[in-house]
């Protein structure tokens, strides 16, 4: 499957309209349907300046391209004033057991070394996702806490 994700990393000003409608409708497809988690998506923190996006695409159909995977990658001083974040992590549901998440988060890490070098990242992750975060160097930094009535943590990578 490598091979047919396209990867495409915007600003939110050189996100085409159609990207943008792709990356909201994951979104809401991921964490307000399926995971039925009512919170305001829409933010402002999408289009500020730095904040970076990361959409794979599904290539392999010359006709039709559908959206894989999505994150977006904030900057020092939106989610946390001393780091970079990453959140708003979604694989489309035919995506999923394909290994699609490692490579979204590969790329996510290739971006953030690109962009924001040297600096260090916090994540507020899914409990249940504590493992697979530690396989890219995140470590637990706070107890449990609800978000979005969702048990998640504090992970940070130096």
């Amino acid at each position: 499957m490598s091979n047919t994700i396209q990867w495409k990393i915007k600003s939110f000003n050189e996100l085409s309209v159609d990207e943008l409608y792709d990356l909201l409708k994951l979104r809401i497809d991921v964490f307000v349907v399926e995971q039925t988690c009512f919170y305001p998506d829409l933010d402002n923190a999408d289009r500020q300046a730095n904040t970076l996006h990361l959409i794979g695409y599904d290539s392999c159909e010359s006709q039709s391209r559908n959206i894989a995977g999505y994150l977006r990658i904030l900057p020092k001083g939106e989610t946390y004033n001393d780091y970079i974040s990453i959140g708003r992590v979604a694989t489309a549901i035919n995506f999923r057991g394909q290994g699609l998440g490692h490579q979204l988060m590969q790329q996510a890490l290739l971006a953030c070394n690109k962009y924001f070098p040297q600096q260090e990242i916090k994540i507020s992750a899914q409990e249940h996702l504590e493992k697979y975060y530690n396989q890219y160097g995140f470590i637990k930094v706070s107890p449990m806490y609800l978000e979005d009535n969702i048990p998640h943590i504090a992970m940070l990578k130096h």
